[in-house]
């Protein structure tokens, strides 16, 4: 049983029901579907007791889902990540409470498995054989995995700068990679083609942004689900995220406000947005205090940080008002403040993050330093991508190895002693 009340356009207003089996708004206006759910009808079945009892994964919050049934349920055991309460990075940056949300250790090694296997399952309840994504990224690399697993075909539309490295697990997945021509002045030529291909053969739009799928964007949420829960049901100080698109911060503030009306949790944290330098649309909407939809799209975007590099934040109407009601703030930071932060979580944690996984790392020490965060406050930083998906960059800080002779001799003329 579904406890979804209805589908509601951000911008028109529409209303929709599951039954309607839509993806997108008919006005076509490029707004997400917001999905509400019978939160009275939740409270009597969803307790802190029930949830104790229940496996650790994204499905765990079935009842705060978008699935009919569950015997479409697509799943390769994703979420239940740990909660880490930093010790030497704590210490390295003077703080009291610094916890850190490893979304590494995801299926396909990063956050986007907790949205893949709502999408993917729904595809399954929609009946289609063919999905179709606009990433090389981990987005793209989860939706291959799930829908592989689901046994349906994947279509993944890339730029032309993406590299085999990047594309190789989408391509042993069985999903058909094609490379496209284009990106100039804020046009994401994947984008496009991802709307055309839809309307006219029907494919089933699974990107890693609301406006074109409604459904993978409530597997976001499920991650403050579990940062409420192993803080033993209370809510941080701050959560400092990473943003590319938006759909990640916003579907975290929508799962803090979920338990708090279920009643759960009480108190809500800030929320930080943390962009590169190099492509930060919807920090610099925040500064000039811009309306949710009148986002201007970045030109010419160029980072490190590659999976963060949306030139329009697709989710960014939802993440700029989740940033207003948490009184919270956005950010960016440098490529070498990113690559300093990948070294030092490394160093001190022996998490190895991907720049774009490690960016909201890098924007919280420069929060610290400005002051707009605490030292003695409780903070959550989220690290959501594998260093593994993006190795030839951090090679880029070290000099090749030395080869030497088996022999101590030899050895001891490159260490010391």
């Amino acid at each position: 049983m579904s406890y979804v009340t209805k589908l509601k356009c951000a911008k028109c207003g529409k209303e929709y029901s599951l039954e309607d089996k839509v993806v997108m708004c008919k006005s076509r206006d490029d707004a997400r579907l917001n999905i509400y759910y019978d939160y009275e009808a939740i409270k009597d079945i969803l307790s802190k007791e029930d949830l104790k009892k229940r496996p650790l994964s994204v499905w765990k919050y079935k009842e705060l889902l978008p699935v009919l049934s569950e015997k479409n349920i697509v799943s390769l055991n994703e979420g239940g990540t740990p909660l880490i309460k930093s010790k030497r990075l704590s210490k390295h940056l003077n703080l009291k409470s610094l916890y850190l949300k490893d979304e590494t250790r995801n299926p396909t090694a990063s956050f986007k498995d907790r949205t893949m296997t709502v999408g993917v399952s729904k595809a399954l309840e929609f009946g289609v054989t063919n999905v179709v994504t606009a990433s090389s990224g981990n987005a793209a690399a989860a939706l291959s995995a799930y829908a592989a697993n689901a046994g349906l075909t994947t279509y993944a539309f890339v730029l032309e700068a993406a590299t085999l490295g990047k594309i190789a697990q989408l391509m042993l997945c069985g999903a058909k990679v094609i490379k496209f021509k284009g990106l100039e002045k804020g046009v994401d030529p994947t984008v496009k083609m991802l709307k055309e291909v839809h309307e006219k053969y029907g494919w089933y739009p699974c990107p890693s942004f609301g406006p074109f799928n409604p459904y993978q964007f409530e597997g976001a949420k499920t991650l403050s689900y579990e940062i409420i829960e192993q803080l033993e049901w209370n809510s941080p100080d701050w959560v400092i995220i990473p943003v590319g698109a938006g759909g990640l911060l916003a579907g975290n503030w929508k799962g803090f406000k979920e338990y708090e009306t279920l009643g759960l949790v009480k108190g809500l944290p800030k929320i930080a947005a943390i962009q590169s330098e190099g492509c930060a649309p919807l920090v610099r909407a925040f500064k000039k205090g811009v309306s949710p939809f009148e986002i201007e799209p970045w030109e010419n975007p160029k980072t490190v940080a590659t999976g963060l590099m949306d030139p329009f934040p697709w989710d960014g109407d939802a993440a700029l008002l989740a940033l207003k009601e948490s009184k919270g703030t956005a950010e960016t930071v440098s490529d070498s403040e990113i690559l300093e932060a990948q070294r030092l979580l490394a160093k001190t944690e022996g998490i190895f993050a991907e720049p774009s996984g490690v960016t909201s790392l890098a924007g919280l020490i420069k929060l610290l330093n400005s002051g707009i965060i605490d030292k003695d406050e409780i903070i959550v930083v989220e690290i959501t991508g594998s260093g593994l998906k993006d190795p030839e960059i951090a090679l880029r800080m070290f000099k090749e190895p030395p080869t030497i002779a088996p022999s101590l001799e030899e050895l001891e003329k490159v260490i010391s002693i």
